[in-house]
Protein backbone atom coordinates (compact mmCIF):
# COMPACT_ATOMS: atom_id res chain seq x y z
CA UNK A 1 0.00 0.00 0.00
CA UNK A 2 1.43 3.45 -0.66
CA UNK A 3 0.54 6.92 0.93
CA UNK A 4 -1.19 9.23 -1.41
CA UNK A 5 2.13 11.44 -1.82
CA UNK A 6 3.78 8.40 -2.89
CA UNK A 7 0.70 7.03 -5.06
CA UNK A 8 1.18 9.98 -7.24
CA UNK A 9 5.03 9.95 -7.40
CA UNK A 10 4.97 6.30 -8.79
CA UNK A 11 2.29 7.67 -11.20
CA UNK A 12 4.19 10.40 -12.41
CA UNK A 13 7.51 8.22 -13.32
CA UNK A 14 5.17 5.31 -14.65
CA UNK A 15 3.35 7.97 -16.99
CA UNK A 16 6.99 9.20 -17.86
CA UNK A 17 7.89 6.17 -18.64
CA UNK A 18 5.24 5.27 -21.26
CA UNK A 19 5.16 8.64 -22.83
CA UNK A 20 9.01 7.51 -23.95
CA UNK A 21 8.48 4.15 -24.60
CA UNK A 22 4.60 4.77 -26.43
CA UNK A 23 6.76 7.07 -29.20
CA UNK A 24 4.91 10.39 -27.16
CA UNK A 25 7.31 12.71 -28.86
CA UNK A 26 6.61 12.15 -32.30
CA UNK A 27 2.75 12.20 -31.25
CA UNK A 28 3.72 15.57 -29.99
CA UNK A 29 4.91 16.39 -33.56
CA UNK A 30 1.66 15.40 -35.39
CA UNK A 31 -0.45 17.24 -32.63
CA UNK A 32 1.68 20.14 -32.97
CA UNK A 33 1.46 20.54 -36.59
CA UNK A 34 -2.10 19.56 -36.55
CA UNK A 35 -2.88 22.28 -33.93
CA UNK A 36 -0.74 24.66 -36.32
CA UNK A 37 -2.64 24.08 -39.19
CA UNK A 38 -5.72 24.55 -37.49
CA UNK A 39 -5.17 27.23 -35.37
CA UNK A 40 -5.63 30.34 -38.45
CA UNK A 41 -8.43 28.22 -40.00
CA UNK A 42 -10.40 28.05 -35.84
CA UNK A 43 -9.87 31.61 -35.52
CA UNK A 44 -11.38 32.69 -38.73
CA UNK A 45 -14.14 30.95 -38.46
CA UNK A 46 -14.77 31.84 -34.78
CA UNK A 47 -14.66 35.53 -36.14
CA UNK A 48 -16.69 34.63 -39.41
CA UNK A 49 -19.35 32.85 -36.43
CA UNK A 50 -19.44 36.02 -34.39
CA UNK A 51 -20.24 38.16 -37.49
CA UNK A 52 -22.89 36.11 -38.48
CA UNK A 53 -24.20 36.57 -34.87
CA UNK A 54 -23.40 40.37 -34.35
CA UNK A 55 -22.05 42.91 -37.26
CA UNK A 56 -20.07 44.14 -34.32
CA UNK A 57 -17.40 41.95 -33.93
CA UNK A 58 -14.19 42.86 -31.75
CA UNK A 59 -11.74 40.99 -33.34
CA UNK A 60 -8.83 42.54 -30.99
CA UNK A 61 -11.03 40.42 -27.96
CA UNK A 62 -11.23 36.97 -29.62
CA UNK A 63 -7.61 37.28 -30.22
CA UNK A 64 -6.73 38.25 -26.57
CA UNK A 65 -8.63 36.00 -25.13
CA UNK A 66 -7.12 32.93 -27.25
CA UNK A 67 -3.88 34.36 -27.12
CA UNK A 68 -3.97 35.88 -23.58
CA UNK A 69 -2.16 33.28 -21.92
CA UNK A 70 0.61 32.83 -24.65
CA UNK A 71 4.29 34.46 -24.53
CA UNK A 72 3.97 37.94 -25.59
CA UNK A 73 6.47 36.94 -28.13
CA UNK A 74 5.11 34.28 -29.81
CA UNK A 75 1.57 35.79 -29.97
CA UNK A 76 2.05 39.29 -31.24
CA UNK A 77 3.62 38.29 -34.60
CA UNK A 78 0.78 35.46 -35.44
CA UNK A 79 -1.85 38.11 -33.73
CA UNK A 80 -0.29 41.00 -36.42
CA UNK A 81 -1.00 38.15 -39.02
CA UNK A 82 -4.84 37.03 -38.24
CA UNK A 83 -5.30 40.97 -37.95
CA UNK A 84 -3.85 41.43 -41.66
CA UNK A 85 -5.96 38.77 -42.53
CA UNK A 86 -9.19 39.48 -40.89
CA UNK A 87 -8.53 43.15 -42.76
CA UNK A 88 -8.29 41.83 -46.28
CA UNK A 89 -11.35 39.05 -45.99
CA UNK A 90 -13.75 40.92 -44.11
CA UNK A 91 -15.73 38.88 -42.46
CA UNK A 92 -16.84 36.92 -45.81
CA UNK A 93 -15.88 34.00 -44.40
CA UNK A 94 -19.19 31.83 -43.56
CA UNK A 95 -19.22 30.40 -47.35
CA UNK A 96 -17.09 27.23 -49.18
CA UNK A 97 -14.07 29.01 -47.35
CA UNK A 98 -15.67 28.49 -43.55
CA UNK A 99 -16.62 25.19 -44.36
CA UNK A 100 -12.69 24.31 -45.05
CA UNK A 101 -11.46 26.13 -41.96
CA UNK A 102 -14.03 24.27 -39.93
CA UNK A 103 -12.67 21.09 -41.83
CA UNK A 104 -9.11 21.94 -40.96
CA UNK A 105 -9.69 23.01 -37.93
CA UNK A 106 -11.25 19.64 -36.91
CA UNK A 107 -8.02 17.71 -37.78
CA UNK A 108 -6.66 19.64 -34.81
CA UNK A 109 -9.09 18.14 -32.14
CA UNK A 110 -8.37 14.96 -33.92
CA UNK A 111 -4.90 14.60 -33.71
CA UNK A 112 -5.47 15.42 -30.07
CA UNK A 113 -8.13 12.32 -30.06
CA UNK A 114 -5.55 9.91 -31.18
CA UNK A 115 -3.22 11.14 -28.08
CA UNK A 116 -5.27 10.65 -25.68
CA UNK A 117 -6.49 7.48 -26.82
CA UNK A 118 -3.53 6.07 -27.17
CA UNK A 119 -2.22 7.33 -23.92
CA UNK A 120 -5.43 5.98 -21.64
CA UNK A 121 -4.61 2.90 -23.72
CA UNK A 122 -8.29 3.00 -25.08
CA UNK A 123 -9.41 1.51 -28.44
CA UNK A 124 -11.37 3.62 -30.07
CA UNK A 125 -14.16 1.88 -32.17
CA UNK A 126 -16.21 4.31 -33.34
CA UNK A 127 -16.44 4.66 -37.04
CA UNK A 128 -14.83 7.80 -39.11
CA UNK A 129 -17.84 9.50 -39.21
CA UNK A 130 -18.99 9.45 -35.53
CA UNK A 131 -14.88 10.36 -34.90
CA UNK A 132 -14.91 12.97 -37.27
CA UNK A 133 -18.34 14.49 -36.32
CA UNK A 134 -17.20 14.88 -32.57
CA UNK A 135 -13.92 16.69 -33.66
CA UNK A 136 -16.37 19.40 -35.73
CA UNK A 137 -18.87 19.39 -32.86
CA UNK A 138 -16.17 20.08 -30.32
CA UNK A 139 -14.98 23.40 -33.03
CA UNK A 140 -18.27 24.41 -32.63
CA UNK A 141 -18.48 24.30 -29.10
CA UNK A 142 -14.98 25.88 -28.68
CA UNK A 143 -16.05 28.96 -31.00
CA UNK A 144 -18.89 29.19 -28.84
CA UNK A 145 -17.55 28.82 -25.85
CA UNK A 146 -14.67 31.75 -26.90
CA UNK A 147 -17.73 34.07 -27.78
CA UNK A 148 -19.40 33.35 -24.29
CA UNK A 149 -16.14 33.91 -23.03
CA UNK A 150 -15.55 37.36 -24.16
CA UNK A 151 -19.55 38.64 -23.58
CA UNK A 152 -18.42 37.38 -20.08
CA UNK A 153 -15.28 39.32 -19.58
CA UNK A 154 -17.34 42.27 -20.55
CA UNK A 155 -19.47 41.69 -17.93
CA UNK A 156 -17.53 40.64 -14.91
CA UNK A 157 -15.56 43.83 -14.68
CA UNK A 158 -18.77 45.54 -13.69
CA UNK A 159 -19.36 42.57 -10.85
CA UNK A 160 -15.51 42.44 -9.99
CA UNK A 161 -15.68 46.93 -9.28
CA UNK A 162 -18.78 46.43 -7.14
CA UNK A 163 -17.37 44.42 -4.72
CA UNK A 164 -13.90 46.07 -5.22
CA UNK A 165 -15.63 49.54 -4.19
CA UNK A 166 -15.57 47.74 -0.57
CA UNK A 167 -12.18 46.53 -0.75
CA UNK A 168 -9.24 49.34 0.06
CA UNK A 169 -6.40 49.80 -2.48
CA UNK A 170 -3.80 48.51 -3.98
CA UNK A 171 -6.04 45.04 -3.77
CA UNK A 172 -9.04 46.68 -5.11
CA UNK A 173 -6.60 46.85 -8.15
CA UNK A 174 -5.30 43.47 -7.91
CA UNK A 175 -9.07 42.33 -7.34
CA UNK A 176 -10.25 44.15 -10.69
CA UNK A 177 -7.19 43.23 -13.18
CA UNK A 178 -4.78 40.19 -12.06
CA UNK A 179 -7.84 38.61 -10.35
CA UNK A 180 -10.43 38.61 -13.16
CA UNK A 181 -7.82 37.94 -15.73
CA UNK A 182 -6.74 34.74 -13.74
CA UNK A 183 -10.28 33.63 -12.78
CA UNK A 184 -11.05 33.99 -16.81
CA UNK A 185 -8.10 31.85 -18.09
CA UNK A 186 -8.21 29.38 -15.37
CA UNK A 187 -11.82 28.81 -16.12
CA UNK A 188 -11.46 27.94 -20.02
CA UNK A 189 -8.21 25.84 -19.45
CA UNK A 190 -9.61 23.72 -17.31
CA UNK A 191 -13.02 23.61 -19.19
CA UNK A 192 -10.91 22.93 -22.53
CA UNK A 193 -8.77 20.02 -20.53
CA UNK A 194 -11.58 18.37 -18.75
CA UNK A 195 -13.63 18.51 -22.10
CA UNK A 196 -10.91 16.31 -24.28
CA UNK A 197 -10.10 13.67 -21.41
CA UNK A 198 -14.14 13.09 -21.08
CA UNK A 199 -15.43 13.21 -24.87
CA UNK A 200 -12.38 12.78 -27.23
CA UNK A 201 -10.74 9.18 -26.32
CA UNK A 202 -12.51 5.99 -27.26
CA UNK A 203 -13.96 4.88 -24.01
CA UNK A 204 -15.56 7.51 -22.02
CA UNK A 205 -13.48 8.34 -18.08
CA UNK A 206 -15.73 9.84 -15.10
CA UNK A 207 -14.32 13.08 -13.53
CA UNK A 208 -12.81 11.26 -10.64
CA UNK A 209 -10.39 9.60 -13.01
CA UNK A 210 -9.58 12.75 -15.19
CA UNK A 211 -9.01 15.23 -12.49
CA UNK A 212 -5.78 14.78 -11.23
CA UNK A 213 -4.38 14.71 -14.96
CA UNK A 214 -6.52 18.04 -15.87
CA UNK A 215 -5.25 19.67 -12.44
CA UNK A 216 -1.23 18.40 -13.58
CA UNK A 217 -1.80 19.91 -17.33
CA UNK A 218 -3.21 22.65 -16.11
CA UNK A 219 -0.55 23.44 -13.82
CA UNK A 220 1.99 22.45 -16.03
CA UNK A 221 0.86 24.88 -19.34
CA UNK A 222 1.01 27.75 -16.90
CA UNK A 223 4.63 27.00 -15.46
CA UNK A 224 5.44 25.98 -19.43
CA UNK A 225 3.91 29.36 -20.80
CA UNK A 226 5.96 31.68 -17.80
CA UNK A 227 9.24 29.23 -18.67
CA UNK A 228 9.29 29.44 -22.88
CA UNK A 229 8.44 33.37 -22.33
CA UNK A 230 11.45 34.11 -20.07
CA UNK A 231 13.57 31.29 -22.49
CA UNK A 232 12.41 33.17 -25.64
CA UNK A 233 13.37 36.88 -23.71
CA UNK A 234 16.62 35.65 -22.98
CA UNK A 235 18.01 32.76 -24.38
CA UNK A 236 16.38 32.28 -27.47
CA UNK A 237 16.75 34.07 -31.18
CA UNK A 238 15.01 31.86 -33.52
CA UNK A 239 15.50 34.96 -36.10
CA UNK A 240 18.68 34.26 -36.41
CA UNK A 241 18.08 30.22 -37.56
CA UNK A 242 14.80 30.78 -39.09
CA UNK A 243 14.58 34.04 -40.18
CA UNK A 244 11.69 35.13 -41.29
CA UNK A 245 9.54 32.12 -40.04
CA UNK A 246 10.91 32.68 -36.20
CA UNK A 247 7.51 33.32 -35.08
CA UNK A 248 5.64 30.44 -36.59
CA UNK A 249 8.49 28.48 -35.44
CA UNK A 250 8.35 29.77 -31.88
CA UNK A 251 4.72 28.94 -32.04
CA UNK A 252 4.93 25.34 -33.20
CA UNK A 253 7.62 24.66 -30.91
CA UNK A 254 5.64 26.28 -28.32
CA UNK A 255 2.28 24.20 -29.54
CA UNK A 256 4.82 20.61 -29.06
CA UNK A 257 5.42 21.27 -25.43
CA UNK A 258 1.70 21.85 -24.69
CA UNK A 259 0.76 19.17 -26.82
CA UNK A 260 3.75 16.54 -24.47
CA UNK A 261 2.06 18.08 -21.17
CA UNK A 262 -1.39 17.38 -22.49
CA UNK A 263 -0.33 13.80 -23.24
CA UNK A 264 2.13 13.40 -20.30
CA UNK A 265 -1.44 14.40 -17.97
CA UNK A 266 -3.51 11.70 -19.78
CA UNK A 267 -0.90 9.26 -19.13
CA UNK A 268 -0.88 10.64 -15.34
CA UNK A 269 -4.24 9.33 -15.20
CA UNK A 270 -3.98 5.75 -17.23
CA UNK A 271 -1.15 5.42 -14.49
CA UNK A 272 -2.86 6.28 -11.68
CA UNK A 273 -5.91 4.40 -12.33
CA UNK A 274 -3.58 1.26 -13.00
CA UNK A 275 -1.90 1.54 -9.76
CA UNK A 276 -5.22 2.06 -7.73
CA UNK A 277 -6.76 -1.03 -9.32
CA UNK A 278 -3.52 -3.57 -8.15
CA UNK A 279 -3.96 -1.83 -4.61
CA UNK A 280 -8.07 -2.79 -4.99
CA UNK A 281 -7.44 -5.78 -6.47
Amino acid sequence: MFSFPGLLLRALLAAARRFVDSNGFVLCSHVAMSLMLALFPFILFVVAMAGALSRDVDADALIELIFGGWPEDIAKPISREIRSVLEASGLQLMTFGGVLALWFASNGVDAVRIALSQAYRDSDPRPFWKTRALSLLFVLLGGSAILLGVTVSFALPAYFQFFAQAIPDPLAAWLENTALHWLVTLAALFFAVGACHVWLPGVRHGIAEIWPGVLLTVALWIAAARGFALYIAYFADYSATYAGLAGAMAALIFLYLLAAILILGAEFNGALNRLRQRQTG
